[in-house]
């Protein structure tokens, strides 16, 4: 299965960014009005220039009250790990495993397409290991 086919079933509002420029309290709000936990962070919506979640706010808040009037660009994750719309299920579930990533932005050659989460990837996983299943019990079963 490839990535393309996950995310296909996601609603396009599902690419939420924020530009880094904004505060983490505005971060922080968007973040609640989506129930996401992390959002891509970009300038134009199509450009991944960083990514950020709620790990890298609680990190950046603990003891640090001003934290919250601080920009997106000062918490982000800049070096960011992404995808390609034409990966395996196979190859993120492996990346975000060994990363520790909970969400990887999708992209098609520059351009944000999508995002991932590990729920995605789960979901995705165990519908596969199921169809499987089915098709195995249904070759047995056959009269």
């Amino acid at each position: 299965m490839k990535i393309r086919e996950v995310i296909a079933h996601k609603a396009i509002q599902d690419i939420v960014t924020i530009s880094p420029d904004a505060t983490v309290r505005e971060l922080l709000a968007l973040l609640a009005q989506h129930n996401i936990g992390a959002a891509v962070v970009s300038t134009d919506g199509s450009a991944v220039e960083g990514i950020v979640s709620e790990r890298d706010i609680v990190r950046r808040l603990d003891g640090n009250d001003a934290a919250l009037e601080e920009t997106v660009a000062q918490i982000m994750t800049s070096d960011v790990q992404t995808c390609e719309a034409s990966s395996s299920l196979d190859e993120v579930r492996k990346t975000m495993t060994e990363g520790r990533f909970r969400h990887l932005p999708v992209c098609e050659g520059e351009r944000l397409v999508g995002v991932i989460s590990i729920g995605d990837v789960v979901k995705a996983y165990i519908d596969q290991v199921e169809f499987e299943r089915d098709q195995l019990d249904s070759y047995v079963h056959q009269t």
